[in-house]
C-alpha cells in the first residue's frame, strides 16, 4: 500500500450505498492481494455478499448483530454484541496482518449509543501505519468526520421504496 500513516475513509448520509462502498473497495483491495478485515455492527443475518466474500481467501467477515432488525431502543444483547464487534476489530488491529479494516455501521452503533466515542476514537488512534480504516454508516459523528482523511456522504435524493419498492434479494441483502 502507498503512504505512510494510517488513512481513515468514512461513508455517511442517508443514501443508499455506504455499506456496497466499502465492500466494492475490500474486493478491490483484494484483488490487489491486500489482506481485508470487515467487522459489521448491527448484522447478524445472512446478506447475499457474505457468499461472494467467503470465496475471497484474503478478505475475513465477522458481523456482531441480531438476526433481526433492531428497532426501538437497544437491548443489554444490542450493547454486548457491539462491544464485542469493537473487540474484534481491536485483536484485527493488533495482529497488523490486515492491510484494510472495515468497520461496517460502526456509525449507527456509536448514534445509538451501543459504544462509547472515545473508545473508537482509540482504536482509530492506534491503528498501525499503512493500515487503512473504513468506517460506515448514517450519523457520522463530527469528531470522526474531523479525524478521517476521505468523508464520502451518499444522499439520498430519490428512492424506489417510496414507490412501494421492497427490499430485493441481491440488490438490498
Amino acid at each position: 500500500m502507498e503512504g505512510g500513516g494510517t488513512l481513515i475513509q468514512v461513508y455517511t448520509g442517508s443514501g443508499k450505498g455506504k455499506t456496497t462502498a466499502a465492500l466494492g473497495l475490500a474486493i478491490r483491495a483484494a484483488g490487489a492481494g491486500l489482506k481485508v478485515y470487515i467487522c459489521q455492527f448491527l448484522k447478524g443475518k445472512y446478506y447475499c455478499e457474505l457468499t461472494s466474500l467467503q470465496k475471497l481467501k484474503n478478505i475475513k467477515v465477522e458481523q456482531f448483530g441480531r438476526t433481526c432488525f433492531m428497532r426501538g431502543s437497544p437491548s443489554k444483547k444490542d450493547i454486548g454484541l457491539a462491544r464485542c464487534g469493537l473487540e474484534a476489530a481491536k485483536k484485527a488491529i493488533k495482529t497488523k496482518k490486515y492491510n484494510i479494516i472495515v468497520l461496517d455501521e460502526i456509525n449507527v452503533a456509536l448514534k445509538l449509543n451501543l459504544l462509547k466515542l472515545k473508545d473508537v476514537i482509540s482504536l482509530i488512534k492506534n491503528a498501525p501505519k499503512k493500515t487503512e480504516l473504513i468506517l460506515t454508516g448514517r450519523h457520522a459523528h463530527p469528531k470522526i468526520i474531523k479525524m478521517a482523511d476521505l468523508v464520502s456522504y451518499i444522499q439520498d435524493r430519490k428512492h424506489y421504496y417510496k414507490k412501494g419498492i421492497k427490499a430485493r434479494r441481491g440488490i438490498e441483502f
